[in-house]
């Protein structure tokens, strides 16, 4: 058996600036024009946010994905200025000739009209009502939201419509919305995940550097769950050989809190993500690195993400085999289920407005 200790793997790269999660900024791969920055002692220690109007003129999305449990969604933000070094969602930005690296966290995109094209896309003629999701690509409670309340308008929206809704988020900022979260759950047409990643506060200060709290999150668990709204907890991403252990204690924790269903998903790394989390697993974990990367892509046969249709969030193979059993053990334990199934016979059509209102 090979006792040798881990190598001790040594970064070449700079800290980040305290409160992001990564200081670097690649060149997004759609750019004609690769970047590089030099050095400079003027550059600012504590790069600022930058929030810019999106124009889009349309905020549903579509997806036929088996391994997602929603068929549209709605996202009022790209970007996420919680800079969860892990997040998947990075890549995105690139569409945008932004970097996935620190712009992704600073360079924030806003959807004011939201609520607006929301309503015009619900009275259409061919609309037809099924759960809409928020919070799948970037966090609807960033801290964006503080200011820009546009997750609230559209949750505005949908109460007045009788349209369900169901909210992934890591932010205890959720608890501002009671009030419209509490009567949607009256009319059964809300659930909420809360995500937890880890319950050690020194690896979630780097992981997810402008995230609420682990014990913040929880107590948004019992708050939501004491207004009456439907609220679990789930545990993602689940990262090998670095948090993994936590499972069943989160789960546990989340149960304590309130929340009665719960979920999973194990980390992968899609695009420019893989690059950025090794950096941050060599400043932050350097004699653990090598050994996470291993687990990671023990998981994904060998890559480090996969896009394929049926395990793009469970994995491959014996490791993730074994997290898949362990969770179901735990949770059978707790008598947590899935998510309750949200109503849509009470959907009514938004009155009044113009058809192509695109504002």
């Amino acid at each position: 058996m090979n006792t040798d200790p881990e190598p001790v793997v040594v970064s070449a790269e700079p800290a980040p600036p305290k409160g992001r999660g990564t200081g670097r900024n690649p060149t997004p791969r759609y750019a004609r024009q690769s970047r590089e920055s030099e050095p400079s002692h003027d550059e600012p220690s504590h790069p600022r946010t930058v929030v810019s109007i999106d124009a889009t003129r349309s905020v549903l999305s579509r997806n036929d994905s088996p391994d997602l449990p929603f068929g549209q969604s709605l996202n009022p933000y790209r970007g996420c200025e919680h800079g969860c070094i892990y997040c998947f969602a990075r890549p995105s930005h690139a569409y945008l000739d932004l970097s996935p690296g620190l712009d992704f966290e600073t360079r924030i995109l806003a959807k004011p009209a939201a609520a607006e094209l929301l309503a015009d896309a619900l009275r259409r003629p061919d609309y037809r009502c099924e759960v809409l999701a928020m919070g799948t690509n970037t966090d609807p409670y960033q801290p964006a939201e503080r200011d820009w309340r546009i997750t609230r308008s559209v949750l505005e929206v949908l109460l007045d419509c009788r349209h369900p809704v169901a909210i992934v988020t890591k932010s205890a900022r959720i608890c501002r919305d009671l009030d419209l979260l509490g009567e949607l759950a009256r009319h059964e047409l809300v659930s909420v995940f809360v995500s937890i990643t880890t319950q050690d506060n020194d690896i979630a200060r780097t992981l997810e550097p402008r995230a609420a709290a682990p014990a913040a999150r929880l107590k948004a668990i019992a708050r939501l769950t004491q207004a009456g709204v439907p609220t679990g907890v789930l545990v993602s991403p689940i990262v090998p050989a670095l948090t993994d252990h936590e499972l069943e204690h989160i789960l546990q924790a989340a149960y304590d809190a309130g929340a009665r269903f719960a979920g999973f998903s194990l980390l992968r790394l899609p695009g420019e993500v893989a690059a950025l989390f090794e950096d941050w697993l060599v400043q932050h974990h350097p004699l653990r690195a090598s050994r996470v990367m291993h687990a990671v892509r023990a998981t994904w046969r060998g890559e480090v993400s996969s896009s394929a249709f049926g395990a793009r969030m469970r994995g491959h193979g014996p490791y993730a085999k074994l997290i898949a059993q362990r969770f179901a053990l735990a949770s059978r334990r707790l008598a947590m289920s899935g998510a309750p199934r949200l109503v849509t016979r009470r959907f009514r059509p938004p009155a009044g407005g113009q058809l192509g209102l695109g504002v």
